[in-house]
């Protein structure tokens, strides 16, 4: 019991409370009007104008309930508390009005809404006010019973409401992290491709410069364009990763994309083929095959050794489609690939869409990357 106390007391307030909006007006409308109502045609009650003003009084409280759980819990119920204080001196009548129920909604706005501390305080407030109030009325023990469960009742309610919006919330940011994670992934594969053709341009600018100088301003311009668009990718990618900053999206880069991996200006030379039978994928699964041919591509531009050609083979395979990846480079016997972010990043990318991946030495010489992906991939 100390343990749950400790926990609850240390429980912070629920994010994105909600504001005051019409239908909260409209709440304290109904319960004015309900209030009046009685105070002009319940003559069982005793001292009907004191009483219906009482109510009167309660109903704006409502308007605090989410911004300010235990404040209006406090006021609500101390007036509640206040008419059984007036009951016990004086021995009247019934001085309760059924809209006064509208306190009930402040006890459950405190367990929904409240921080651990103001529960806490709160709660043990109400149950002192709702004990006065069932000695008050002299009621048995039947309607003691009753009366309780129903408190604990709406806390209940209150309790679970709380922990099913804490679920949701929770499961929100679970989303945009792993969209974060696939954005990198992104932002990975987009600056390694360019950062490395960047590199073979400037290797063979240096070997033109002292061979052939006026073929060195032809290199610049390609080095200067593949920098700019690099950086727009980059800032195109960084507004993803900001919330606050609208983005227009833009349609990704598929099958139909893979003739432009090809450059003619510099080496490795780069062969595409497309199973032309490829038609009407679903949009992540060829977004993911040019995502792999890339990254592929640039890791046999970046890590291969005397690479001349790059081959990227798309073929249909039954009910899924085969990207097949390879080079003509060097390979060292019992060469192995060492699991970067890039391989890291391909694999996962294949196992969401509930595919295959795997990447090493060809049975011919060079590096093979292949990833098998269904047609129709799982949700």
């Amino acid at each position: 019991m100390v343990t749950l106390l400790r926990s609850v007391w240390h429980e912070p307030r629920p994010a994105n409370v909600p504001p005051v909006g019409r239908l909260d007006w409209i709440l304290v409308g109904l319960f004015e009007v309900a209030a009046v109502a009685e105070g002009m045609f319940r003559p069982d009650v005793t001292w009907r104008p004191f009483v219906t003003l009482i109510a009167m009084v309660l109903m704006p409280v409502l308007l605090w309930r989410r911004s300010h759980p235990l404040v209006a819990a406090v006021l609500g119920w101390s007036l509640a508390g206040l008419l059984s204080v007036l009951t016990l001196a004086t021995h009247v009548g019934d001085l309760g009005l059924t809209s006064m129920l509208a306190v009930l909604i402040l006890l459950y706005a405190l367990v929904r809404w409240g921080a651990g501390r103001e529960i806490v305080v709160g709660a043990a407030f109400v149950a002192a006010v709702a004990a006065l109030g069932m000695c008050a009325a002299d009621v048995g023990w039947p309607d003691v019973f009753g009366g309780s469960v129903l408190l604990l009742l709406i806390c209940a309610l209150a309790a679970v409401f709380r922990y099913r919006a804490d679920l949701w919330d929770r499961q929100q940011r679970e989303v945009r992290n792993q969209e974060r994670v696939a954005l990198a992934r992104e932002l990975h594969d987009i600056v390694a491709h360019h950062v490395s053709a960047i590199a073979v341009q400037a290797q063979a600018g240096g070997v033109l410069a002292a061979v052939q100088p006026e073929k060195a301003a032809e290199v610049l311009a390609a080095i200067e364009s593949e920098a700019s668009l690099t950086l727009g990718e980059m800032r195109s990618m960084v507004r993803l990763l900001r919330e606050e900053e609208p983005v227009d999206y833009a349609p990704p880069m598929g099958l139909a994309d893979l003739p432009a991996l090809v450059r003619a200006d510099s080496p490795p030379r780069v062969d595409v083929a497309v199973d032309p039978s490829l038609t009407g994928i679903s949009g992540p699964v060829d977004a993911a095959l040019y995502r792999l041919a890339q990254e592929s591509l640039t890791n046999a531009r970046r890590h291969a050794r005397d690479t001349t050609r790059v081959r990227i083979d798309v073929r249909r395979v039954g009910g899924a489609v085969r990207l097949r990846v390879s080079d003509d480079g060097r390979t060292e016997p019992g060469a192995a690939p060492t699991p970067g972010f890039g391989l890291r990043g391909m694999a996962e990318r294949a196992q969401l869409l509930g595919g295959s991946f795997s990447a090493g030495p060809g049975p011919a010489g060079g590096w093979v990357v292949e990833a098998v992906l269904p047609l129709d991939p799982p949700a």
